[in-house]
Protein backbone atom coordinates (compact mmCIF):
# COMPACT_ATOMS: atom_id res chain seq x y z
CA UNK A 1 0.00 0.00 0.00
CA UNK A 2 1.63 3.09 -1.13
CA UNK A 3 1.15 6.25 0.86
CA UNK A 4 -1.68 8.44 -0.29
CA UNK A 5 0.00 11.43 0.09
CA UNK A 6 3.43 11.98 -1.59
CA UNK A 7 5.02 14.16 1.43
CA UNK A 8 8.55 14.96 1.34
CA UNK A 9 10.36 14.79 4.85
CA UNK A 10 12.27 17.73 5.37
CA UNK A 11 15.50 16.20 7.11
CA UNK A 12 16.85 12.97 5.94
CA UNK A 13 18.28 11.79 9.66
CA UNK A 14 15.45 12.01 11.98
CA UNK A 15 13.40 9.07 13.15
CA UNK A 16 10.07 8.63 15.13
CA UNK A 17 10.00 7.59 18.33
CA UNK A 18 6.27 6.75 18.85
CA UNK A 19 5.66 5.62 21.99
CA UNK A 20 2.30 4.83 24.33
CA UNK A 21 1.46 2.48 27.91
CA UNK A 22 -0.08 -1.28 26.66
CA UNK A 23 -3.38 -0.29 24.83
CA UNK A 24 -3.16 3.03 23.95
CA UNK A 25 -3.88 2.66 19.76
CA UNK A 26 0.09 2.92 19.15
CA UNK A 27 0.00 0.64 16.32
CA UNK A 28 -3.48 2.41 14.50
CA UNK A 29 -1.76 5.73 15.09
CA UNK A 30 1.65 4.29 13.27
CA UNK A 31 -0.39 2.68 10.10
CA UNK A 32 -2.06 6.26 10.01
CA UNK A 33 1.11 8.12 9.65
CA UNK A 34 2.59 5.65 7.21
CA UNK A 35 -0.54 6.15 4.62
CA UNK A 36 0.53 9.52 4.56
CA UNK A 37 4.12 9.80 4.88
CA UNK A 38 6.29 6.58 3.31
CA UNK A 39 7.62 5.24 6.10
CA UNK A 40 9.49 2.05 7.53
CA UNK A 41 7.60 0.43 10.57
CA UNK A 42 9.93 -0.83 13.38
CA UNK A 43 8.53 -2.62 16.37
CA UNK A 44 10.40 -1.45 19.78
CA UNK A 45 8.51 -4.26 21.83
CA UNK A 46 10.01 -6.81 24.01
CA UNK A 47 7.23 -9.54 23.20
CA UNK A 48 6.19 -9.36 19.79
CA UNK A 49 9.98 -10.69 18.83
CA UNK A 50 9.07 -14.18 19.81
CA UNK A 51 7.44 -16.48 17.13
CA UNK A 52 3.80 -18.10 18.14
CA UNK A 53 2.87 -15.81 20.78
CA UNK A 54 0.26 -13.70 18.88
CA UNK A 55 -2.55 -13.53 21.36
CA UNK A 56 -1.57 -12.59 24.64
CA UNK A 57 0.72 -10.11 22.96
CA UNK A 58 -1.39 -8.36 20.82
CA UNK A 59 0.45 -8.68 18.12
CA UNK A 60 -1.37 -7.01 14.58
CA UNK A 61 -3.05 -9.85 12.82
CA UNK A 62 -1.69 -11.37 9.39
CA UNK A 63 -3.57 -9.41 7.16
CA UNK A 64 -2.19 -5.97 9.17
CA UNK A 65 1.53 -7.34 8.79
CA UNK A 66 1.00 -8.31 5.26
CA UNK A 67 -0.04 -4.60 4.19
CA UNK A 68 2.04 -2.98 6.97
CA UNK A 69 5.50 -4.72 7.54
CA UNK A 70 6.34 -4.36 11.17
CA UNK A 71 10.45 -5.31 11.37
CA UNK A 72 11.82 -6.78 14.60
CA UNK A 73 8.37 -8.97 14.73
CA UNK A 74 8.74 -12.98 14.55
CA UNK A 75 12.32 -12.33 14.98
CA UNK A 76 12.94 -15.32 17.58
CA UNK A 77 11.77 -18.25 18.83
CA UNK A 78 10.01 -18.43 22.65
CA UNK A 79 13.21 -20.37 24.09
CA UNK A 80 15.63 -18.19 22.82
CA UNK A 81 17.17 -15.03 24.88
CA UNK A 82 17.84 -11.65 22.91
CA UNK A 83 19.30 -9.33 24.74
CA UNK A 84 18.99 -4.99 23.97
CA UNK A 85 22.11 -5.12 22.47
CA UNK A 86 20.63 -7.46 19.36
CA UNK A 87 17.82 -4.60 19.89
CA UNK A 88 19.89 -2.12 19.65
CA UNK A 89 22.00 -3.85 16.25
CA UNK A 90 19.06 -4.71 14.56
CA UNK A 91 17.59 -1.62 14.96
CA UNK A 92 19.73 0.93 13.66
CA UNK A 93 20.38 -1.56 10.52
CA UNK A 94 16.64 -0.82 10.17
CA UNK A 95 16.62 2.47 10.75
CA UNK A 96 19.59 3.14 7.91
CA UNK A 97 17.74 0.73 5.28
CA UNK A 98 14.59 3.56 5.49
CA UNK A 99 17.02 6.38 5.54
CA UNK A 100 18.55 5.32 2.59
CA UNK A 101 15.20 4.98 0.88
CA UNK A 102 14.19 8.12 1.99
CA UNK A 103 11.49 6.44 4.40
CA UNK A 104 11.04 7.53 7.62
CA UNK A 105 11.61 4.94 10.27
CA UNK A 106 9.05 4.99 12.79
CA UNK A 107 9.89 2.93 15.31
CA UNK A 108 6.52 1.94 17.88
CA UNK A 109 5.80 0.10 21.10
CA UNK A 110 5.82 0.27 24.62
CA UNK A 111 8.90 -1.13 25.81
CA UNK A 112 10.66 2.12 27.40
CA UNK A 113 14.24 -0.01 27.98
CA UNK A 114 14.32 -0.27 24.44
CA UNK A 115 13.66 3.10 23.61
CA UNK A 116 16.20 4.86 26.22
CA UNK A 117 18.88 2.58 25.25
CA UNK A 118 18.51 3.68 22.33
CA UNK A 119 18.37 7.39 22.52
CA UNK A 120 21.09 7.47 25.11
CA UNK A 121 23.49 4.45 24.62
CA UNK A 122 24.14 1.06 27.03
CA UNK A 123 25.66 1.27 30.22
CA UNK A 124 28.50 -1.50 30.08
CA UNK A 125 26.91 -3.79 32.05
CA UNK A 126 28.72 -7.09 32.71
CA UNK A 127 27.17 -10.63 30.69
CA UNK A 128 24.50 -12.48 32.62
CA UNK A 129 26.65 -16.45 33.09
CA UNK A 130 24.65 -19.42 33.65
CA UNK A 131 25.92 -19.77 37.31
CA UNK A 132 24.85 -16.42 38.23
CA UNK A 133 21.37 -16.79 36.20
CA UNK A 134 20.67 -19.87 38.47
CA UNK A 135 21.82 -18.63 41.79
CA UNK A 136 19.10 -15.69 41.39
CA UNK A 137 16.57 -17.96 40.55
CA UNK A 138 16.59 -19.88 43.21
CA UNK A 139 17.33 -16.88 45.44
CA UNK A 140 14.25 -15.31 43.98
CA UNK A 141 12.11 -18.99 44.31
CA UNK A 142 13.31 -19.21 47.72
CA UNK A 143 12.39 -15.80 48.96
CA UNK A 144 10.52 -13.89 46.51
CA UNK A 145 10.89 -10.86 44.72
CA UNK A 146 10.18 -8.39 48.02
CA UNK A 147 12.70 -9.52 49.78
CA UNK A 148 14.80 -8.95 47.29
CA UNK A 149 14.10 -5.84 46.68
CA UNK A 150 14.65 -4.95 50.05
CA UNK A 151 18.38 -6.18 49.69
CA UNK A 152 18.58 -3.95 46.83
CA UNK A 153 17.35 -1.49 48.63
CA UNK A 154 20.17 -1.66 51.17
CA UNK A 155 22.79 -2.17 48.08
CA UNK A 156 21.45 0.48 45.97
CA UNK A 157 18.47 2.49 46.77
CA UNK A 158 18.43 4.37 43.46
CA UNK A 159 17.30 1.51 41.96
CA UNK A 160 15.43 0.12 44.31
CA UNK A 161 13.29 3.17 43.88
CA UNK A 162 13.01 2.76 39.81
CA UNK A 163 12.33 -1.14 40.22
CA UNK A 164 8.98 -1.86 41.49
CA UNK A 165 8.88 -4.48 44.26
CA UNK A 166 7.19 -7.23 42.24
CA UNK A 167 9.60 -6.92 38.92
CA UNK A 168 11.49 -9.73 39.53
CA UNK A 169 13.01 -9.74 36.80
CA UNK A 170 14.64 -6.50 36.71
CA UNK A 171 15.77 -6.49 40.64
CA UNK A 172 17.26 -9.66 39.76
CA UNK A 173 19.37 -8.15 37.03
CA UNK A 174 20.64 -5.22 39.45
CA UNK A 175 21.40 -7.57 42.25
CA UNK A 176 23.27 -9.72 39.96
CA UNK A 177 25.20 -6.61 38.36
CA UNK A 178 26.26 -6.08 42.11
CA UNK A 179 27.21 -9.36 42.37
CA UNK A 180 29.51 -9.83 38.94
CA UNK A 181 31.18 -6.02 39.30
CA UNK A 182 31.04 -5.03 42.71
CA UNK A 183 29.81 -1.76 41.23
CA UNK A 184 25.84 -0.73 41.93
CA UNK A 185 23.64 -0.62 38.27
CA UNK A 186 22.74 2.88 39.35
CA UNK A 187 26.37 3.68 38.81
CA UNK A 188 27.13 1.80 35.84
CA UNK A 189 24.28 3.10 33.95
CA UNK A 190 25.76 6.29 34.38
CA UNK A 191 28.64 5.50 32.14
CA UNK A 192 26.94 5.36 28.47
CA UNK A 193 28.69 3.84 26.04
CA UNK A 194 28.38 5.06 22.56
CA UNK A 195 26.14 2.86 21.16
CA UNK A 196 23.34 5.34 20.87
CA UNK A 197 21.25 6.18 17.64
CA UNK A 198 23.49 9.70 16.21
CA UNK A 199 20.28 11.12 14.80
CA UNK A 200 17.69 13.73 15.12
CA UNK A 201 14.85 12.52 17.02
CA UNK A 202 10.75 13.39 17.33
CA UNK A 203 8.68 11.55 19.72
CA UNK A 204 4.88 11.32 20.10
CA UNK A 205 3.50 9.91 23.02
CA UNK A 206 0.01 8.20 23.30
CA UNK A 207 -1.31 8.94 26.69
CA UNK A 208 -4.70 8.19 27.12
CA UNK A 209 -6.79 8.62 30.38
CA UNK A 210 -5.98 6.11 32.99
CA UNK A 211 -8.96 5.07 33.44
CA UNK A 212 -9.82 4.51 29.39
CA UNK A 213 -6.68 2.57 29.30
CA UNK A 214 -7.85 0.15 32.00
CA UNK A 215 -11.04 -0.13 30.70
CA UNK A 216 -9.33 -1.24 27.23
CA UNK A 217 -6.94 -3.43 29.00
CA UNK A 218 -9.81 -5.15 30.63
CA UNK A 219 -11.98 -5.48 27.48
CA UNK A 220 -8.59 -6.94 25.53
CA UNK A 221 -7.68 -9.75 27.72
CA UNK A 222 -10.88 -11.55 27.70
CA UNK A 223 -10.77 -10.67 24.14
CA UNK A 224 -7.89 -12.86 24.21
CA UNK A 225 -9.32 -15.80 25.77
CA UNK A 226 -12.12 -15.79 23.39
CA UNK A 227 -9.81 -15.67 20.57
CA UNK A 228 -7.85 -18.99 22.09
CA UNK A 229 -5.23 -17.33 24.50
CA UNK A 230 -5.57 -20.54 26.30
CA UNK A 231 -4.86 -22.81 23.84
CA UNK A 232 -1.82 -20.66 22.31
CA UNK A 233 -0.13 -21.11 25.92
CA UNK A 234 -1.12 -24.62 25.65
CA UNK A 235 1.03 -25.15 23.03
CA UNK A 236 3.58 -23.06 24.38
CA UNK A 237 3.94 -25.69 27.15
CA UNK A 238 4.48 -28.62 25.27
CA UNK A 239 7.75 -26.89 24.49
CA UNK A 240 10.10 -28.68 26.51
CA UNK A 241 12.35 -25.88 26.49
CA UNK A 242 9.94 -23.15 28.14
CA UNK A 243 9.58 -22.80 31.98
CA UNK A 244 8.52 -19.70 34.22
CA UNK A 245 12.55 -18.78 34.22
CA UNK A 246 12.06 -17.91 30.17
CA UNK A 247 11.92 -14.50 29.38
CA UNK A 248 9.51 -15.17 27.07
CA UNK A 249 7.18 -17.07 29.78
CA UNK A 250 7.14 -13.98 31.77
CA UNK A 251 5.36 -11.81 29.31
CA UNK A 252 2.08 -10.70 30.69
CA UNK A 253 -0.50 -12.75 30.66
CA UNK A 254 1.51 -16.21 30.02
CA UNK A 255 2.44 -16.53 33.46
CA UNK A 256 -0.38 -16.46 34.65
CA UNK A 257 -2.15 -18.66 31.93
CA UNK A 258 0.90 -20.83 32.70
CA UNK A 259 -0.12 -21.35 36.30
CA UNK A 260 -3.66 -21.58 35.42
CA UNK A 261 -2.83 -24.76 33.98
CA UNK A 262 -0.54 -25.82 36.65
CA UNK A 263 -3.95 -25.97 39.01
CA UNK A 264 -2.76 -22.79 40.70
CA UNK A 265 -5.58 -20.29 40.06
CA UNK A 266 -9.18 -21.29 38.91
CA UNK A 267 -10.34 -19.30 35.30
CA UNK A 268 -11.69 -16.39 36.81
CA UNK A 269 -8.46 -15.88 39.25
CA UNK A 270 -6.32 -16.36 36.28
CA UNK A 271 -8.14 -13.68 33.81
CA UNK A 272 -8.28 -11.18 36.75
CA UNK A 273 -4.76 -11.53 37.72
CA UNK A 274 -4.21 -11.13 33.97
CA UNK A 275 -5.52 -8.14 33.78
CA UNK A 276 -3.96 -6.85 37.25
CA UNK A 277 -0.57 -7.72 35.88
CA UNK A 278 -1.19 -5.38 32.98
CA UNK A 279 -2.11 -2.47 34.78
CA UNK A 280 0.83 -3.00 36.84
CA UNK A 281 2.75 -2.97 33.20
CA UNK A 282 1.01 0.10 32.42
CA UNK A 283 0.94 1.92 35.19
CA UNK A 284 5.19 1.50 34.82
CA UNK A 285 5.16 2.46 31.43
CA UNK A 286 3.32 5.59 32.23
CA UNK A 287 5.66 6.15 34.75
CA UNK A 288 8.83 6.19 32.71
CA UNK A 289 6.51 7.90 29.44
CA UNK A 290 5.96 10.58 32.24
CA UNK A 291 9.40 12.01 32.49
CA UNK A 292 9.66 11.87 28.03
CA UNK A 293 10.65 15.89 27.58
CA UNK A 294 10.15 17.49 24.12
CA UNK A 295 7.48 15.22 22.90
CA UNK A 296 3.87 15.62 21.56
CA UNK A 297 1.65 14.39 23.52
CA UNK A 298 -1.49 12.79 22.53
CA UNK A 299 -4.61 11.72 24.88
CA UNK A 300 -6.49 10.12 21.75
CA UNK A 301 -5.55 9.20 18.24
CA UNK A 302 -4.91 13.06 16.36
CA UNK A 303 -3.41 11.94 12.75
CA UNK A 304 -3.35 15.81 11.84
CA UNK A 305 -1.64 17.13 14.84
CA UNK A 306 0.69 14.03 14.31
CA UNK A 307 1.58 14.71 10.68
CA UNK A 308 1.46 18.94 11.40
CA UNK A 309 4.45 17.88 14.23
CA UNK A 310 6.16 15.49 11.82
CA UNK A 311 6.12 18.42 9.13
CA UNK A 312 7.89 20.98 11.67
CA UNK A 313 11.58 21.58 10.26
CA UNK A 314 13.17 21.38 13.72
CA UNK A 315 13.19 17.64 13.67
Amino acid sequence: IKPSIDMTIESNNFVLFLMGPTASGKTELAIKISKIIDSTLISVDSALIYKGMDIGTAKPDKETLINFPHELIDICNPEDSFSVTEFITLAKKHINTALNKGKLPILVGGTSFYFNALEHGLSSLPASTDESRKHFNNLLQKMGSEKLHEELQEIDPKSAERIHPNDSQRITRALEVHKLSGETLSALRGNKNQNKLDLNIKKIVLMPDRSILHKRIEDRFIEMIKNGFLDEVKSLRKNQKLNLDIASMRCVGYRQAWNYFEGLYSKKEMVEKAIVATRQLCKRQCTWLRDENSALILKQMDIDKAINYLQERDA
